[in-house]
């Protein structure tokens, strides 16, 4: 049932369209995970590993849709998206870097939109043809981010709308402003890779972005084991829920 939703049409999981759907997603897979875990039996445990995966995945495109109806988070939901490319083994692999591509592009991260529409495009090729042989992951090496994914048995998009991609790839293509390289941090690693290139030594990812949570850094801590946020965006995401949230009670006395 999960996947199949996760195979959603993108159009349908606009503007927190979807938000509804991948809550209650969200809530059913908490739910198992923490009835799973009190299961002692091996065939449990390795089910739960698989179900916090999932888990994690629905959190991730539950945030993201919240962060879509308020222009202040449109990058955590950008953020969100890229985050989503390391599950792309799981979420259908040509759609996770078309939503990649696309709301990188709609914040201005021109490089990375650049980079993963152009994947996209491969991975819309490789399923006419039946057969990743074809592509080439040498922008993708030394990130977190899965080479052999299962290929979908359709493209995702209409054929209206990969032509658009295609236009717009084609038109960056020739703009020298724009590089095909993906933006690097501290680490001189991909800043949305857990993994930091050449030593594998792995960051836990931030509950609000799945952006890497880096040693030195502003982080909050939270009572559940293993979870933690960066400190700037956790609170940008808490204020700017909390004057949504006042507004509407506001609108809600006014009527």
């Amino acid at each position: 049932i999960a996947v199949d939703l996760y195979n959603l049409p993108s159009k349908e999981d606009r503007d927190g369209r979807s938000y509804y759907t991948w809550a209650s997603l969200r809530d059913m897979f908490q739910e198992l995970v923490e009835n799973i875990s009190k299961d002692t039996s091996p065939d449990s445990q390795n089910a739960e590993g698989d179900f916090k995966l999932l888990l994690l995945i629905s959190h991730y495109l539950a945030t993201r849709s919240a962060c879509q109806t308020q222009k202040a988070l449109q990058e955590m939901a950008a953020k969100l998206s890229v985050s989503l490319l390391r599950h792309s083994d799981v979420i259908p692999a040509d759609k996770a870097f078309y939503e990649a591509g696309v709301h990188s592009r709609e914040v201005g991260w021109s490089n990375m939109a650049f980079v993963f529409l152009n994947r996209y495009l491969d991975l819309y090729e490789a399923i006419e043809e039946g057969s990743l042989d074809m592509l080439d992951n040498s922008d993708f090496l030394d990130t977190d981010i899965p080479f052999e994914v299962p290929l979908p048995e359709s493209p995702h998009l209409s054929l209206q709308d990969h032509e658009e991609v295609k236009e717009w790839v084609l038109a960056v293509s020739m703009d020298q402003k724009v590089e095909q390289q993906l933006p690097l941090d501290e680490r001189n690693t991909f800043e949305a890779s857990l993994a930091a290139a050449g030593t594998g030594t792995l960051s836990p990812p931030c509950i609000i972005t799945g952006y890497p949570v880096l040693q030195g850094g502003n982080v909050i801590e939270f009572a559940k084991e293993g979870c933690l946020a960066n400190k700037e965006e956790w609170n940008k995401f808490v204020t700017v829920s909390y004057t949504h949230l006042r507004a509407h009670e506001t609108r809600g006395n006014l009527v």
